[in-house]
């Protein structure tokens, strides 16, 4: 019998009653009935039902009781069709079977170390494993889709002029935002390379060298606390084009992510993406990734309460703060008091100091934790404010303008959820523009890049960076899917002079910048086109694509919340003549 198969798992039917073929695969089940002797066997597309007869072929079943799930098996034999009462209507070959007539053994395996079927088996467990876990779930499935995303986005920015380059993995650290990771150097004692956090400065200079359109699938490295969406290392679609405006690379990423949705969902996803100022997105959603699938946007209720004598409203107001709120609407009998103080911790994890909400009853009386402090004209204005009736839960928080964005926002996903309003197929792709320059460190008492230091401001905004830095707005643009960011970009600076009014808005000094960005300050001034980019997050974009709960289930060798590998057991020790090669000691 050769080793070379016919069909794949998935393949038969019917209308290959009567033929030959050879099977190869993983046991996915064995069941002896009586002498009879059943075998699901099970490859990457699917799994095929084998007969054994013992009496027809005593051989052949002599070798199949041994067998045991998920050993590596190969048959040859003929399809048949199953009696009808056998049919496996949820199976793509569950019409036929194969009775076998050989049966070769390629390799027997030790006892699962857990039940692959098992849905409570540990996360731990599975990363140890993740090769059985490959095997029986979707993660293979969702590679394979991964991959055709992967070659979508390279065919399209194909067509589209865009050259794909590598850049190093062996970098220079220049320290800003996440911590970097570093490689000590051999040759050089003492110096260290960093892992790229993005190939951004690559990219630029690639512009400045007259590649033009460049794309990259770039891994990335960033050494910061992990999540459900994020891993130390990571991929990005990375591109950059030269001699264009934001609405230039808007419509070249609109075009490729279309691409996909067609390709992989079916849809035609409308286009151009709906834009919304950063300031319209917090606003209104308390987020500057706003799932725009559901209304109960926020609303804002300062006037209502401009001359109230409730306590924990004044006090806010007089410190220059704001009262918001959001209508759940036809929630308030959904939610006990056990289920509104979970929100209100919800509402303090993200820096509230409490939350008021209110029920709204018959007539547009109010019930709840602060009613009896709110007059009967602010009520009014209140239910008014908010497009309340009977039957509405509000909830409303007062604190500094970040304070009540961050939990309002969160508070509205959460109570979406909960309510079941959200439309889990809807695919609303909108981009978030407009985007702050700077924003201030309390604790370095300076400006910081929102984006990075190589971001453009807004050219009517470009004057205020030597008055009111705060108020400058970038050139940059983030796309969304679903609440999720899907990446992001900018229009870069180009011209060294603006570079350095930028290095200098950000407490950076010339010897710094020299020590830190000299190679990109000097190629900056060598001739660089105006340009611009954007990241798309492969993970989290095949993520979506697929409904995956996490970028984990889209990588097919993930990290822990730890960012350790539990198959390989790394991050491991080294022997100490390796560190003694880099001049290394360790203070452990």
């Amino acid at each position: 019998m050769s080793y070379v198969r016919t069909h794949h798992c998935n393949e038969l039917g019917l209308d290959n009653v009567g033929e030959n073929v050879n099977l190869s695969g993983w046991v996915n089940s064995s069941r002896n009935l009586g002498g009879l002797i059943f075998i699901d066997l099970r490859d990457r597309e699917g799994i095929t039902q084998l007969f054994i007869d013992p009496v027809a072929k005593p051989e052949v079943a002599a070798v199949a009781k041994d067998i045991r799930d998920e050993w590596v098996i190969q048959v040859a034999g003929t399809v048949r069709p199953r009696p009808e009462a056998m049919v496996n209507k949820s199976r793509a070959t569950g019409a036929v079977e194969v009775e076998v007539a050989e049966i070769r053994i390629l390799n027997p395996s030790q006892p699962m170390p857990y039940n692959l079927n098992d849905p409570s088996a540990s996360d731990d467990m599975k990363l140890k494993y993740r090769y059985l876990d490959m095997r029986s779930s979707d993660i293979v499935k969702n590679l394979r889709l991964r991959h055709k995303i992967t070659k979508i986005c390279r065919d399209v920015l194909d067509a589209n002029g865009f050259v794909e380059v590598e850049t190093p993995i062996l970098s220079k650290s220049t320290p800003e935002g996440a911590r970097d990771y570093l490689v000590p150097s051999r040759v050089h004692p003492g110096t260290f390379y960093a892992l790229p956090q993005a190939p951004q400065q690559y990219k630029q200079i690639l512009m400045v060298g007259g590649v033009e359109r460049y794309f990259q699938i770039a891994r990335c490295f960033r050494d910061e606390d992990l999540r459900a969406d994020r891993q130390p290392e990571f991929t990005q679609i990375d591109l950059e084009m030269s001699f264009i405006d934001q609405d230039d690379i808007m419509a070249m990423v609109e075009e490729m992510i279309a691409a996909v949705v067609k390709d992989v969902r079916g849809v035609e996803i409308p286009r151009p993406f709906r834009r919304m100022p950063y300031q319209v997105a917090m606003d209104q959603y308390g987020s500057d990734k706003p799932d725009v699938r559901f209304g109960m946007t926020i609303k804002d209720l300062c006037d209502v309460f401009s001359a109230t004598e409730f306590k924990a409203f004044r006090g806010v107001l007089d410190a220059g703060g704001i009262v918001r709120g959001i209508n759940a609407k036809g929630q308030a009998a959904a939610y006990s008091r056990k289920n509104l103080d979970a929100l209100t911790e919800t509402a303090k994890l993200f820096g509230a100091k409490g939350l008021v909400w209110l029920k709204v009853e018959a007539g547009g009386a109010l019930s709840g934790s602060a009613a009896k402090f709110i007059t009967e004209p602010e009520a009014s204005a209140l239910v008014s404010a908010m497009d309340a009736c009977e039957g509405d839960l509000l909830l409303i928080v007062a604190d500094t303008w970040k304070v009540v964005c961050d939990a309002l926002g969160r508070l509205r996903l959460d109570v979406a959820a909960q309510a079941g309003i959200v439309d889990d197929k809807a695919l609303e792709f909108l981009w978030v523009v407009e985007f702050p320059l700077l924003d201030w460190d309390p604790e370095e008492k300076r400006f910081v890049a929102v984006h990075h230091p190589f971001t453009a401001a807004m050219d009517e905004d470009f004057p205020l960076l030597d008055s009111e830095p705060g108020r400058v707005r970038a050139k940059a643009y983030d796309v969304v899917l679903n609440g999720v960011e899907l990446g992001g970009g900018s229009i870069r600076i180009h011209r060294t002079d603006v570079q350095a009014k930028m290095f200098k808005t950000l407490g950076i000094s010339d010897d710094d910048a020299k020590q830190r960005f000299g190679h990109i300050l000097e190629a900056l001034s060598l001739g660089a086109p105006p340009h611009g980019g954007l990241a798309i997050g492969l993970d989290r974009f095949v993520m979506l694509m697929c409904g995956a709960k996490s970028i984990r289930d889209v990588i097919a060798f993930p990290k822990t919340a730890k960012a350790s590998c539990l198959m390989t057991d790394s991050p491991s020790q080294v022997e100490t003549k390796q560190l003694d090669e880099l001049f290394i000691k360790t203070t452990l």
